[in-house]
């Protein structure tokens, strides 16, 4: 079953128990209304009898007036006066029970109802005898008015709970709109249109955590394909330059048996075409698992401050010349708004490639980390006065393997920034870059503080 479905079943079954209910007290209140004021007026009647008929006194012609003047007679109505302890009159109802004599003769006002037709009786003490007075009569009027009230509660009850059901039904649809646009959206997107994302309304409500949820689902698969594809499309063109020169400098040393030092450059050769394809295959693991997010990548708490020390000490063991300025100017005073939650290693791998490639291609000249915080991104900003980046070559410069046309002096694989763009991405962050050729470049990290 659908769930607007079931939304509209349960909203109609809700409304009919809270309408039942509600129905319900109306019955019984205006039942209890309508009785109570029509056995007041027979106890009205019982107390009005009792003087005309039993007390002998000078009011009895203004009793006998006023009751034939302002009360009007009751369909119906029956006056019953007898002794106590004498036999019961014949016409009287057989079928009163024992329990309504018995509270007459205790010196309370009686009351009993049989359908339409009611009783009201009390006992009465003249010249030391106990005298019944038992007053019935109909209320058609009423009971009429009852029966009008019970069709009308019945058929409101239906009306309503088909009224429900239509509002409920309208209502799930309301509600349930922005879910079937998600997956109307999400239908859309396959392999080839990974870029798509849905649209996040601005707001905290659930729909708009599930689309932002759908959005970093599509920004990781995104990543994860993007990976495959370069993996698979630069594998093979990467790994065959290595392994043909090292097939070649074989076949050169196997020719060379009798020229050591022919044999010496050529595993010589050897040896370093190893080591470049080792380090090849080391960024394209790297690559490959840095497009997925799954369990094997821990978060924890991460001063940011803290990690670039840490970063400065790593690069400096591995450019020893290098000028790292760290700048904290910018600090907030709460240390919360420095920590983030991500994955150590994967942040430190990241920042440190961007780092090292400032000191690289800034040939010993000052290379400095600006950190950061606004309350909601933390940003790391990388400035060098290397050699820079070439106009033409910046929107090609995080595609794997690439390198700028002007960095042939220098020793890479084309590999750091592509890297470190997939683990920014993974943390839900962005990487901006300008770079002028012969000044330098800048390459500012930004990551949301909540993660």
């Amino acid at each position: 079953m659908e769930i607007a479905k079931k939304i509209t079943l349960l909203f109609a079954i809700l409304s009919a128990i809270i309408i039942s209910l509600l129905s319900g007290f109306v019955w019984y209140f205006a039942n209890d209304f309508a009785f109570e004021d029509f056995y007041k007026r027979l106890e009205a009647r019982v107390r009005i009898s009792a003087q005309l008929k039993l007390y002998q006194d000078v009011n009895n012609p203004a009793y006998a007036k006023m009751r034939n003047q302002y009360l009007e007679r009751l369909p119906s109505e029956q006056a019953f006066i007898f002794e106590a302890n004498s036999p019961r009159p014949k016409n009287i109802d057989s079928g009163l029970p024992q329990s309504f004599y018995k509270k007459i003769r205790a010196g309370l006002m009686s009351r009993y109802r049989v359908e339409n037709h009611f009783y009201a009786g009390k006992s009465f003490k003249i010249n030391n005898k106990d005298y019944l007075v038992i007053i019935s009569a109909n209320d058609p009027v009423g009971f009429r008015e009852l029966k009008d009230l019970q069709h009308i509660l019945i058929i409101g009850f239906f009306l309503s709970v088909f009224l429900s059901f239509v509002v409920g039904w309208r209502f799930s649809n309301y509600m349930l709109m922005p879910l079937r646009k998600i997956i109307k959206s999400v239908k859309k997107i396959k392999a080839e249109n990974l870029h798509m994302r849905l649209e996040v309304k601005q707001g905290s409500d659930e729909m708009s955590q599930l689309a932002e949820t759908f959005n970093n689902m599509l920004n990781r698969l995104e990543t994860a394909f993007e990976t495959q594809n370069n993996f698979i499309s630069n594998a093979s063109h990467e790994l065959r330059t290595p392994l043909t020169i090292i097939s070649g400098e074989v076949e050169l040393a196997l020719k060379a048996a009798n020229d050591t030092e022919k044999q010496t450059i050529a595993l010589a050769k050897i040896k370093d075409e190893a080591e470049r394809l080792e380090h090849i295959l080391t960024s394209l693991l790297g690559l490959a698992q840095s497009g997925f997010n799954g369990k094997n990548q821990p978060r924890e708490a991460v001063r940011m401050d803290e990690l670039l020390w840490e970063i400065k000490g790593s690069v400096n063991q591995v450019y020893p010349n290098s000028k790292i300025e760290i700048d904290l100017d910018k600090l907030p005073d709460d240390e919360q708004l420095l920590t983030l939650r991500v994955n150590k290693n994967l942040i430190k791998l990241a920042i440190t490639n961007i780092v090292s490639n400032a000191c690289k291609y800034s040939n010993g000249k000052s290379v400095n980390i600006a950190l950061e915080s606004n309350g909601n991104t933390i940003s790391v900003a990388v400035t060098d006065q290397g050699i820079g980046i070439p106009q033409t070559d910046i929107q090609h410069i995080f595609e794997p393997f690439y390198r700028a046309s002007n960095t042939n002096n220098y020793k890479g694989y084309g590999v750091g920034l592509p890297l470190s763009l997939n683990i920014i991405r993974l943390h839900r962050g962005s990487i901006a870059i300008k770079s002028q050729e012969g000044i330098g470049t800048e390459i500012k990290v930004l990551l949301p503080l909540m993660f």
